[in-house]
């Protein structure tokens, strides 16, 4: 959470000419309420259940972009599907800057704990293995502008493409 993935999934979608979904918001615009509302009234397994059959749905979808929660890769069948389905990119970047972009975002369920930064390390710390083993293309990101890292994806995407299909 915090790393780009809607900003720039929106922006390197326009620039393929492929169709954004953001999986967050599939899911709020099905149910009618936000992610936060979903966690108090379902938990965090109920929230993955409905991430879970969202993914699938959007992977089974051709000449789209598609950003996922960051943690839609919990779910085993969630990584199969991206992993059959897609090339998968993952925007590395520190707990301390993630924790910078997002403090003040009271939307996010996960980060309303008594230490935020702990709470998003330990996530981080829980999920990057399966980060690093389900990518593509890993981004390291940092405080560079958006365009930037749009501009490293379009080139790792290119040099991918030109040694086969992505």
């Amino acid at each position: 959470m915090g790393a780009g993935k809607s900003t720039i999934g929106r922006n390197i979608a326009k620039r393929l000419n492929k169709d954004f979904y953001d999986s967050d918001r599939v899911i709020e615009e099905r149910t009618g309420v936000d992610i936060s509302t979903i966690f108090e009234i379902e938990g965090e397994q109920g929230f993955r259940d409905r991430e879970e059959q969202v993914i699938e749905e959007l992977c089974q979808m051709k000449n789209v972009v598609i950003a996922t929660g960051g943690g839609s890769i919990l779910r085993e069948q969630s990584r199969k599907n991206m992993r059959k389905h897609g090339h998968v990119v993952y925007l590395r970047t520190s707990a301390e800057l993630l924790y910078s972009r997002i403090r003040y975002d009271k939307t996010r369920p996960l980060m309303q704990t008594k230490s935020p930064l702990d709470t998003l390390k330990k996530l981080l710390s829980d999920r990057e293995p399966y980060y690093l083993e389900l990518a593509d293309t890993v981004i390291k990101t940092g405080k560079q502008k958006a365009g930037v890292i749009i501009r490293r994806l379009e080139e790792s995407l290119t040099a991918t493409t030109q040694k086969g299909p992505v």
